[in-house]
């Protein structure tokens, strides 16, 4: 029996525009959505819904909305889409307030996530990858411009269900169908994982750095070159921890996804241009450390990594004098 969302009890963690998008989904579907959020989201979502703008609608959606993780408590899914650099504290946070057989699936960037929820809090999360568009222009308000399908999956060497029962991939399938979310159940998600880490290495630096679009920096020869680069380290990286990549070839598909998302900025550009801390440890600087573990040089991720860096160094020191300004 498929489950019906309108006895779906959702949590989404860590809610910017990604889990508020996917939990804005389920809510018009009828599913129960708690959105765990920053206040100011949290305030504008109670006072008006949260508004979906997207591609094929604009609506306002209602829904619950906290800033406290407790708020879990009673989810049967709970969509966990936090900063890669805020996992162990979130995962810690949520932890002692999940029902025994809630779903945690980790919607997050980069490809050790799950790995590090486990080890912080001891919640087997689901690994997933997110192909979206999606920001923030302002608390309560979602911009969709393109996209938006899910793949899950289990690693390998997971102990499959009772013969009886669905895997936890299916019940996630499912929910998502309900929502009408495109979601593939895949037999290899770490080799997802891993072509995502290449898509997001490849683009979303770049684009920070200019603070530009994925497809003008697709466009651009010289910066189509630096990405082609970015593609190869990776893939060589992957391959050398026995990562099962498909043969493709992984520069044009880099480039054309690129293309598909059109002039969306990447998340890392966003928070560039709020002068906030980015995810750059887990995309381009686990590359050039996992590089080096496997003696793989990783020269242009090394060079993007450090000019994200010193930007993020250079807005902290920014927002430090304008905070000590009298």
């Amino acid at each position: 029996m498929a489950i019906k969302l309108s006895g779906t009890r959702v949590a989404v963690m860590g809610a910017g525009a990604v889990g508020s998008y996917f939990g804005g989904m389920l809510a018009r579907a009828g599913a129960r959505v708690t959105l765990i959020a920053r206040p100011n989201h949290v305030q504008a979502i109670r006072k008006n819904g949260l508004l979906l703008d997207t591609v094929t609608f604009k609506e306002y959606v209602a829904m619950n909305a906290s800033a406290d993780p407790a708020d879990v408590r009673d989810a049967q899914f709970v969509l966990f889409c936090v900063k890669t650099l805020d996992t162990e504290n979130a995962a810690r946070a949520i932890a002692p307030h999940l029902l025994p057989d809630t779903i945690v699936i980790s919607l997050q960037n980069g490809v050790d996530n799950v790995a590090r929820i486990r080890a912080a809090s001891g919640i087997d999360a689901l690994p997933a990858v997110v192909y979206v568009a999606a920001a923030l222009p302002e608390p309560g308000d979602v911009k969709h411009s393109g996209r938006g399908e899910w793949i899950v999956g289990e690693y390998a060497g997971t102990a499959p269900p009772s013969a009886d029962a669905k895997s936890r991939p299916e019940l996630v399938a499912e929910m998502c169908a309900a929502a009408g979310i495109p979601c593939r159940v895949s037999q290899n998600i770490e080799a997802d994982q891993w072509t995502k880490m290449v898509m997001n290495c490849a683009g979303n630096a770049v684009t920070a750095i200019a603070q530009t679009s994925f497809a003008h920096a697709a466009r651009n020869l010289d910066t189509r070159e630096v990405m082609r680069t970015v593609i190869n380290e990776c893939v060589a990286v992957a391959r050398a921890a026995g990562v099962g990549l498909p043969d493709v070839d992984w520069t044009e598909k880099g480039l054309k996804n690129a293309e598909t998302l059109g002039e969306a900025t990447s998340s890392t550009a966003q928070d560039i241009a709020r002068g906030k801390p980015t995810e750059i440890d887990s995309l381009n600087g686990y590359i050039v450390r996992r590089g080096k573990d496997l003696g793989i040089p990783t020269p242009v991720n090394m060079t993007l990594f450090a000019l994200i860096k010193l930007i993020e160094e250079s807005s902290a020191k920014r927002a430090g004098r304008a905070g000590s300004a009298s």
